[in-house]
Parts: structure tokens; C-alpha cells; sequence
């Protein structure tokens, strides 16, 4: 359904942190990743005992509750100028997180995001990171700006 959206997202192969987009409009979205048990950073975090690093953990978060949001409101931008074949460059400015529970390899989670402004060309969100138990993993505020990377795909 929003495959348009993932098509943009400039995030390839490993780094890719979306897996599919279950609601979306000008106001919030909701997400789902699965994490992948062969994933690049489970060999050494920790050896025998693997377990999501934080930094991924908040990846994941501003890839679907920052990133995903943030095209669609600029493809809805009339002030935007973006064309069909121009690539995005997404850059996080500030984010402030807490989390709660471990991610496990294999484990799903489910993030959502609701915009708290975007006005100049920035994004400001409260962003949640539930499990499939709705409970809550992490949460945080995610401020970033989608820039235009100056050449085309």
C-alpha cells in the first residue's frame, strides 16, 4: 500500500530497517521491522549471547517514525521541490531515548510515531518502539530534515 514510500526510503540491503508500513498520513505513522537473526551486528554484541544494540534499536525508530513521515509530508509539501527521480538524504539532528526491554534477533517490533511539528523543512516527533506483547521497548523524541541530495537515482 505504501510501497511508493519504501521505494524512496535511501537505505539499502543490511542497513534497511523497514519492512512495512501499516498506516500513514500527514499526522503519524505505524511501522513493523522483524529483526534478521543473521544481521551484521549480532556476531560480536554479545558473542553466545546476541542482543540488539541501542544504536540500531534507535535506527529503526527514526528510519519508520522519522524518515518514513518525513517523505511523505514532503511529498505532500507543495512548498517542496522534489522530483520523482531526485534522491532524499535523510539527517537525524537530535534524538533523546529511553529504552525499556531488549531486542532479540528474530523478535518483530512495531513503531509508532506522531509528528509534534514540522514547519522549515524540519520534523519533530514523539516516537514509540512496542513488541508484538504491545509492550513498550523504547521511546523517545526524534527531530530531523530531509534534505536533497543533489543528484539523481
Amino acid at each position: 500500500m505504501y510501497k511508493n514510500i519504501l521505494n524512496l526510503l535511501p537505505y539499502k540491503s543490511s542497513f534497511r530497517f523497514v519492512d512495512h508500513i501499516s498506516s500513514l498520513d500527514e499526522n503519524a505513522v505505524v511501522g513493523e521491522y522483524t529483526l534478521k537473526e543473521d544481521a551484521f551486528f549480532y556476531e560480536d554484541h554479545f558473542a553466545g549471547n546476541p542482543v540488539t544494540p541501542g544504536v540500531i534499536v534507535t535506527e529503526i525508530m527514526a528510519q519508520i517514525g522519522l524518515v518514513v513521515l518525513g517523505i511523505f509530508l514532503i511529498l505532500h509539501d507543495t512548498d517542496t521541490n522534489f522530483a520523482d527521480d531526485e534522491l532524499m538524504f535523510p539527517l537525524l539532528t537530535s534524538t533523546d531515548v529511553s529504552f525499556y526491554k531488549m531486542v532479540l534477533p528474530g523478535q518483530k517490533v512495531i513503531v509508532k510515531s506522531q509528528k509534534q511539528y514540522f514547519r522549515f523543512g524540519k520534523l519533530k516527533c514523539y516516537v514509540e518502539m512496542l513488541d508484538t506483547n504491545n509492550e513498550l521497548i523504547a521511546k523517545g523524541m526524534f527531530s530531523g530534515i530531509i534534505k536533497n541530495a543533489g543528484f539523481k537515482k
